[in-house]
């Protein structure tokens, strides 16, 4: 009898998720749809081009456009969108005037006026964006007795609270190192690479428990962080190298405990924070090990080495997503190198985004950073010359925020895709148009088609059996809110 009961209780659950399902779709596809498109050769950015709605419409045809929906199937949970607050991105804005300012936070961080940023990055001490080489302690102080954050007072510190305040009050924040102090090291040098040396490697990991502590003192909440930027990278600014095995024995007998002894087990460790090349193999490497995989949330990744075009290494990703289901990828820094003033109109700067975005997303991203949030004129200030474009980039000499238009391709996520908000299917039968869709917690439904061609074109949305026509620009991206 307690069998038969039980599978009677199956079904019965089984049916009522059919009925809402279906309940459910049926409400979508009554629902207008509001078109919010950013294109090429026009003056429309982030702007409402069309309101719709949907008809029966059936099976299509195989000449017919479409990008098929299915929002009873969902998948990761969105974290956030945002950018870096390096210390080029503060003194940049440090040296803005108040009104320019307000401008610039409203753009990125207000839900109304801008593009609703919510996530962000900090370094911890110094980076290759910034005026120059620093850490928070004397040279040679293992025991972290001169330990301070003043440096960070000046700049950073005032703009993130300025951020967090037009945000509404929060941001999640994740903060990494580029380097240990000099004297940690084997090279006995932030610069050109190196590796931590086995008896500092307590000390750089108190050093981390430091700086969350002074920043939370501070009124800024450390969501997250990750062991090391670019660990397989020797740079000429900031860098340290970690083999995966190192990382690993890291994490499991220095980071981990430590975290977890100061009372941050609740902190998002994350590991590797480098390209997605060789994210599979840092992944298996760190996550096969119990003892390492229990202190790590998630693994980040760049795209600098495997970018250009469609050789972006997307798969690599959803094979660790695939391999290791319990553990979160999210890209933690992606941006367009070799700034020049002159090219900040190129439209490949937006749409290098939104294809990364749109793949990064639909192979299991559950957050997405960009790096600076502003340079200035001419892409830093970087104290190695290493100079990048940002979205946003404030001229100096004129005292204008110039909107690029990678600034509005991610826009087009982060303003419709709230946290919380979960992944749904988004199909096209057509490769040049790429998509993604989020439902979020409202119930809303943030569909974001990307035209990379040279054509104008047509096509349908459809949803179970309805559809409603919709136009799609030559280089363009565009989110179908519903």
């Amino acid at each position: 009898m307690k069998k038969c009961l039980s599978i009677s209780s199956i079904a019965l659950l089984l049916l009522s998720y059919q009925c809402n399902a279906q309940k459910e779709l049926s409400e979508l596809s009554n629902k207008k749809v509001v078109v919010y498109t950013t294109a090429q050769n026009t003056k429309l950015r982030l702007s409402a081009t069309d309101t719709l709605h949907f008809s029966d419409f059936g099976q299509p045809k195989e000449d017919q456009v479409c990008i098929f929906v299915d929002p009873t199937h969902s998948f990761q949970e969105m974290i956030g969108i945002g950018g870096a607050f390096t210390d080029a991105a503060a003194e940049t804005f440090g040296s803005m005037s108040k009104e320019t300012q307000t401008e610039f936070l409203n753009a990125y961080y207000d839900k109304k006026k801008g593009i609703a940023y919510t996530l962000g990055r900090t370094t911890i001490h110094s980076s290759d964006f910034g005026s120059g080489s620093y850490t928070y302690i004397e040279e040679g102080d293992k025991e972290l007795k001169t330990f301070n954050i003043r440096h960070d007072r000046e700049f950073r510190i005032p703009m993130i609270k300025q951020a967090m305040q037009t945000a509404g009050g929060q941001l999640t924040l994740f903060c990494s190192p580029w380097s240990p102090p000099a004297f940690m090291k084997d090279t006995k040098n932030m610069l050109q690479g190196g590796r931590l040396l086995p008896e500092y490697r307590a000390a750089w990991a108190n050093y981390f428990v430091k700086y969350i502590n002074a920043f939370e003192k501070e009124g800024i909440p450390i969501w997250g962080l990750t062991v090391q930027n670019e660990p397989m990278a020797k740079q000429s600014w900031e860098s340290c190298i970690f083999t995966a095995e190192e990382e690993r024995d890291f994490i499991k007998l220095y980071l981990g405990p430590t975290l977890h002894k100061a009372g941050m087990a609740s902190k998002k460790l994350i590991a590797w924070d480098h390209n997605r090349d060789l994210i599979y193999q840092r992944a298996n490497t760190i996550l096969s090990d119990p003892e390492a995989a229990k202190y790590v949330w998630g693994i980040g990744y760049h795209w600098y080495e495997t970018w250009t075009g469609s050789s972006m290494q997307f798969d690599n990703v959803r094979k660790v997503k695939e391999a290791f289901p319990n553990t979160n990828v999210l890209l933690t820094e992606g941006t367009v190198e070799r700034f020049n003033f002159a090219k900040m109109d190129d439209w490949t700067l937006g749409e290098k985004y939104g294809h990364s975005m749109v793949n990064d997303f639909n192979s299991g991203a559950v957050a997405w950073t960009d790096w600076n949030v502003v340079l200035n004129e001419i892409g830093g200030p970087n104290h190695v010359n290493n100079l990048c474009f940002a979205p946003i980039i404030y001229d100096r000499t004129t005292k204008i925020l110039h909107y690029t238009n990678s600034y509005y391709y991610i826009g087009h996520f982060s303003k419709f895709i709230h946290p919380g908000a979960k992944r749904i299917i988004s199909s096209s039968n057509r490769d040049v148009l790429q998509t993604t869709a989020f439902k979020n917690t409202d119930g809303s439904i943030a569909v974001v088609v990307l035209n990379t061609s040279n054509e104008n074109m047509t096509y349908r949305l459809w949803i179970d059996g309805k559809a409603t026509l919709v136009n799609s620009l030559a280089h363009s991206i565009s989110t179908l809110l519903l």
